[in-house]
């Protein structure tokens, strides 16, 4: 089995005509269309629109630039049981 993704436009008729290269010849296939509707280019959704706080990215881009990040102690690793 082979998938085939195409796009095309469906006609002020109402019909979508399908024209569908496949590289074989003088043979039966069975074909399964499934349609999906594109939808309109949305506008680009702002940092606010994908829940960012206003104003975030402005207030902490570079805010690291002068001071260099230093991972702290860790600790000592606990100790578990093994699993069987």
């Amino acid at each position: 089995m082979q998938s085939i993704k195409v796009r095309s436009r469906v006609g002020s008729d109402g019909m979508l005509h399908l024209q569908v290269p496949v590289g074989i010849t003088d043979t039966d296939l069975e074909v399964i269309v499934v349609f999906q509707r594109i939808s309109p280019a949305t506008e680009a959704k702002t940092p606010e629109d994908l829940g960012w706080s206003p104003c975030f990215f402005e207030r902490t881009f570079g805010c690291f630039q002068d001071e260099p990040l230093v991972r702290g102690e860790q600790g000592e690793f606990e100790e578990r049981e093994e699993l069987l």
